[in-house]
């Protein structure tokens, strides 16, 4: 399988000895990406690799740094009013877009409303507190809020603050030729092969990136995703398998770079969302979703498949978090599982189907998973699916469980809200429960953190009753870089960011 995906990549003009050769004299980072991304819009992109090709290709409005700290991007510095209900915003000048468009603040007054009005845009719930955008001056928005919202500025580090060319977004074809303002722009992409970026010339900051192209090539087997950075044909690749940490650390032409994440995976239950199979019993009774979860034995999980590198979880606020909720993990409990089955009168063994991504890792832990809740009474079968199809299955209702996650947000309104609000855009399992609806709006309202911990606080625990998502772990970023590859560090968030990272001579 190594050798097949060398020799394919070959093909694709990577690996030839000319294309190393101009690839040199162009100064090309290649970096080895765990999946194909989805669509290349952001506001209708959801997948943890897409935000990658976005972190290089367009600039947002603020971003963060090592610490989560909110820091200027294309907007300098903003401004509250004192009731939290109006946000003043002052813009970077001399910014332009890749087709020459330029960026003021019509241009952030076009996207945000895009962003909040665009049919399948999964950024409305993110962003949905903005009732107006006022535009003050040439390069000054006012937003104008329904409600105050503590979570706005966080939402624009990621993609709902990244910042398209309104000529470009108001084109049918946007998706296949992105055009935004950040350091590098769209150049070409073969599916499930490679995505292509060149440097743009006129970027405002044009002087801290040193690479004149950037690919981004999807490899979903870690294994080979490492051999090819072992090789040179890869000088950075996210996601170093835990099982291959120390390969990593004792081969001397490579580094490794780590961090705790902020992001989770978890099984999603389909409750309520599309023509729901009325056999479907974890859709009937939350003590079936309950049981699943209890079968489930988290530290061995992370033992078996992670080798302990990984952190059991049992919610979506990372344990890096300040809000994270300090609630014992349910330890694993076989009989109880069994006796919550019987009393919602389920006959065993009851045929389940899980949809799994299909790299090695994934189905590593759908194999223990398998094997876990199948002593209480679960015949679980495992789907395999590519990335970006399993989460259009998902999102299309088209499931009954899903393995899949979320690579976390700043705030932890980024890493729940969207998922368990009953109007929320990523929720995929169809929850709704009126009380938590109430408890994220009002964490959403207030700015002060001893409130907002007490209202997740409640939030987290009737997740852990009603049990719409089992989550299972935290995961760390870990990366693998060939070791002359200088000025690069792991972020919490995961991504790449390319500010200052060269090659040394």
């Amino acid at each position: 399988m190594k050798g097949r995906h060398i020799v394919l990549s070959a093909l694709g003009g990577l690996l030839l000895t000319g294309a190393c050769v101009q690839a040199q004299a162009e100064s090309t980072i290649r970096i080895g990406l765990g999946a194909d991304p989805d669509m290349l819009d952001p506001h209708l992109a959801r997948t943890y690799y897409g935000r990658f090709v976005f972190a290089a290709m367009c600039d947002r409005l603020v971003d963060i740094d090592e610490n989560l700290k909110i820091v200027p991007g294309l907007a300098t510095d903003w401004a509250w009013s004192d009731e939290g209900k109006t946000l003043t915003m002052n813009l970077r000048q001399g910014v332009t877009f890749h087709d020459g468009e330029k960026f003021d603040a019509q241009a952030v007054k076009f996207n945000l409303e895009r962003a909040l009005t665009l049919p399948g845009s999964l950024r409305k719930s993110e962003i949905s507190s903005i009732e107006s955008i006022e535009v003050t001056g040439p390069y000054q928005v006012v937003l104008h809020l329904k409600t105050a919202d503590a979570a706005l500025l966080s939402q624009f580090t990621d993609r709902a603050g990244a910042m398209l060319a309104p000529k470009a977004a108001a084109k049918a074809d946007f998706t296949a030729h992105p055009v935004c303002s950040g350091p590098y722009q769209f150049d070409s992409r073969v599916q499930q092969d490679r995505i292509v970026l060149k440097r743009f010339e006129n970027y405002w900051n044009k002087s801290a990136y040193h690479f004149d192209k950037v690919v981004f090539l999807p490899i979903p087997d870690a294994s080979v995703r490492l051999a090819n950075l072992r090789s040179g044909d890869l000088e950075l690749t996210e996601g170093i398998a835990a099982s291959d940490v120390k390969t990593v650390e004792a081969d001397p032409k490579l580094s490794l770079a780590k961090v705790i994440g902020l992001g989770y995976q978890g099984i999603t239950f389909n409750i309520a969302n599309g023509k729901v199979d009325p056999n479907n019993l974890f859709a009937k009774d939350a003590r079936v979703r309950e049981a699943f979860s209890l079968a489930i034995d988290r530290d061995a999980l992370n033992q078996v498949a992670f080798e302990g590198l990984f952190t059991p979880a049992n919610q979506g606020i990372s344990t890096v978090s300040p809000y994270h909720v300090n609630m014992p993990i349910a330890p694993r409990d076989v009989e109880k599982a069994k006796a919550l089955l019987a009393a919602a009168g389920v006959k065993t063994p009851l045929d389940v189907t899980l949809l799994v991504t299909n790299n090695p890792a994934s189905q590593q832990v759908g194999q223990v998973l398998q094997a876990m809740v199948g002593e209480a009474g679960f015949n679980l079968n495992l789907q395999m699916n590519e990335f970006a199809t399993l989460l259009d299955r998902q999102q299309r209702g088209e499931y009954q469980l899903s393995l899949s996650g979320w690579s976390g947000r700043p705030d932890p309104d980024g890493s729940i809200f969207s998922f368990v609000h009953s109007k929320g855009t990523l929720n995929d399992g169809g929850y709704s429960n009126p009380q938590v609806d109430e408890w994220l709006t009002q964490a959403r309202q207030t700015n002060d953190p001893a409130a907002r911990q007490a209202l997740y606080d409640k939030v987290v625990k009737q997740l852990n009753i009603d049990m719409p998502i089992a989550y299972l772990y935290f995961e760390p970023r870990i990366f693998g870089l060939n070791k002359k590859l200088e000025g690069f560090k792991a972020w919490p968030d995961g991504l790449v960011r390319l500010a200052d990272v060269k090659m040394a001579l």
